[in-house]
């Protein structure tokens, strides 16, 4: 029986950086590399929708900085370093220009493509929580749904719905639908 070697934080902050690797989103998950799937256009574009408008709300208010793509580590576990899609951190938190932000963001978005793996989301955003997230949203691009989670409560969102901040973004507000928008949706070819 062979027992393979978990790899750690540090040792996964060196393989990142290496020059082959720093184009490439990679995450530490369990004490294994992964690499996250190159987003699709229409990952991107719900996303992008829901970013412009949470750091529409965050920014001007200085509640916080909204980035794309962070890689996030906790100081408790050395065994994972995840980037979700989207995070919103309060303006407490420093910012970090190398390597991984240590601690977890207020809020993280994950966004479904079609090659992942839903209960892989579910269990990600179930990590984020156990260790310091106040809120995750899973964007359910196919189902056009969004399941909001907090240490409190699970509920799922439809298009007639009012995405809201919570406690973690008092006052922010976005119909669902409007996450789901696409701009040329009603254009005429």
């Amino acid at each position: 029986m062979t027992l393979e070697k978990l790899i750690d934080v540090e040792t996964f902050e060196q393989i990142a950086a290496q020059p082959e690797n720093r184009d490439r989103r990679l995450e530490l998950i369990d004490g294994e590399i992964v690499e996250k799937a190159m987003p699709t256009e229409q990952h991107g574009l719900y996303g992008g929708n829901l970013y412009v408008a949470l750091a529409a709300f965050a920014h001007p208010r200085k509640l916080g900085r909204v980035t794309i793509e962070t890689r996030y580590r906790s100081p408790d576990d050395p065994h994972n370093a995840l980037i979700p899609d989207i995070s919103f951190s309060s303006a407490k938190r420093p910012l970090v220009a190398q390597g991984s932000v240590s601690g977890f963001p207020d809020l993280v978005v994950e966004v479904q493509s079609p090659d992942d793996s839903l209960k892989a989301l579910r269990e990600k955003i179930r990590y984020y929580l156990k260790n310091g997230t106040h809120m995750g949203l899973l964007i359910l691009s196919d189902k056009r749904l969004i399941e909001v989670y907090t240490p409190r409560i699970e509920l799922i969102l439809t298009e007639k719905d009012t995405l809201t901040g919570g406690d973690v973004l008092p006052g922010f507000e976005i119909p669902v639908a409007a996450v789901f928008a696409d701009p040329l949706a009603d254009t005429a070819e």
